[in-house]
């Protein structure tokens, strides 16, 4: 086998691969034995019709067979001799019988050299925060607010009340409501209904109707068809409720898990949740902040083929929702930039981590794995079925053994690295982390 490379840019390569003639024609002699024992033709026994018969009649099928299985059996084996390292798979063609042998050709991008040159001087701020009994104080009032119940009030709505209303909407003078939309609940705001809205029913009375006009958000993916348009609607408030929120007392506790209905002990409970929840915060804005770092300090060059993948793989839920919805892909307005430089910083990290844990020979700690998945699962009213479902399933095993290694790798870099710590409060520290 001869093996020759040619470099057409940073990363594509152009590997010819050159085979000897026998080799072609000692596989092709085997196809033609295998199948003369296999195909039935008129006029000769089972077996027994000559070679160059079967030739003529399947040596195009055969041979294209037998050019792909030499591919096959041989492209790893020219990459080894050439020391490259593919990324994606290749694009083969000219494949070519000649008389000294059979040829192709595969074109592909290798994968980058990374130098991790000052990786030990990374600058990263590290977030910092407590649970304070203030913090404490406003959880409580969330819970009390989940248990609201409502009562009706003979006032003005104001902001806070849940007011039902029945209403109508048109738009380009047809209805987008299908008539008269009846006992529906709004809480004022709360934000659920488009900008305006909730504003327009602010100050009305029991009984009282209102005409007003809005124009729908643009891009509006509830329903696209009106995004942008004007719409007129007809409202009539038929009851205005204000919340009443449960005392914190002996019964609110054990509604909460508490069963001895102690206060303190409600509260301590409630607290060990925060540091919980604030921990995995503060851990997750710190590998953020690492990312960020390393992104920006490494640069090397991109195979296009990863990038292209990892484009696709960012675009599949937004092709799912618009299969769901009975909408045309091609008709969302897709912020493309974003997401391919999004796919960008994904493959480059990628790249970037494995050239870590290779070189700096970062092991993945078993024990650790155990660990985070007790840590997730006390959430749960049944913990150890939590660990059991993780462990059953490899696949989602191995999602928490790449997320443990990650952290590995971000303690690593953080011991090197210049760290400026910042201290946050609470709320701060849990913005955008789903509280």
């Amino acid at each position: 086998m001869q093996v020759s490379v040619e470099k057409t840019s940073e990363l594509s390569r152009r590997m010819t691969v050159s085979l000897p003639a026998e080799m072609f024609q000692e596989k092709m002699a085997t196809r033609l034995e295998s199948l003369a024992r296999e195909v039935r033709i008129d006029g000769f026994r089972p077996g027994k019709a000559p070679q160059h018969l079967i030739k003529k009649m399947y040596g195009d099928r055969i041979r294209t067979e037998v050019e792909g299985e030499l591919i096959q059996s041989t492209y790893f084996e020219a990459l080894q001799n050439q020391d490259l390292k593919p990324a994606g798979y290749p694009h083969i063609h000219e494949t070519k019988v000649v008389d000294d042998g059979f040829k192709y050709i595969a074109e592909f991008e290798v994968y980058p050299e990374i130098s991790l040159e000052g990786i030990e001087q990374l600058a990263i701020t590290r977030l910092t925060a407590n649970v304070e009994e203030s913090d404490v104080d406003n959880m409580v009032e969330k819970l009390r607010v989940q248990k609201r119940d409502w009562q009706p009030v003979e006032r003005a709505s104001q902001s806070g009340d849940r007011i039902t209303i029945s209403f109508s909407g048109t738009a380009e003078g047809e209805s987008f409501t299908n008539g008269q939309v009846n006992d529906y609940q709004v809480e004022l705001g709360s934000k659920q209904m488009i900008p305006g809205f909730e504003d327009n029913l602010t100050g009305l009375n029991t009984g009282e109707n209102k005409t007003f006009t809005l124009a729908f958000p643009d891009p509006y993916d509830v329903n696209p068809d009106l995004a942008g348009k004007a719409a007129e609607f007809e409202i009539e408030v038929t009851k205005i409720e204000e919340p009443v929120l449960p005392e914190v007392d002996s019964e609110f506790a054990k509604a909460y898990g508490i069963e001895d209905g102690n206060i303190e002990s409600f509260r301590e409970d409630i607290k060990a949740n925060m540091e919980r929840e604030l921990n995995q915060a503060l851990r997750g804005k710190l590998k953020n902040a690492a990312m960020d770092a390393l992104y920006q300090k490494i640069s090397f060059t991109l195979p296009n083929v990863l990038v292209d993948q990892e484009v696709e793989n960012l675009l599949k839920p937004y092709k799912e929702s618009a299969k769901k919805q009975k909408l045309k892909f091609e008709d969302l307005d897709l912020p493309k930039d974003m997401l391919e430089e999004r796919a960008k910083r994904r493959v480059a990290l990628g790249l970037i981590l494995g050239e870590i844990i290779e070189k700096k020979s970062i092991k993945l700690d078993d024990g650790r794995v155990r660990v985070t998945i007790e840590e997730m699962a006390q959430s749960y009213e049944r913990p150890e079925d939590v660990l059991a479902w993780y462990y059953s399933d490899e696949e989602r095993l191995d999602e928490v053994k790449q997320m443990v290694l990650e952290e590995q790798i971000v303690e690593w870099l953080v011991n090197q690295a210049d760290v400026s710590d910042k201290q946050l409060s609470f709320s701060e520290a849990m913005e955008n982390h789903g509280v």
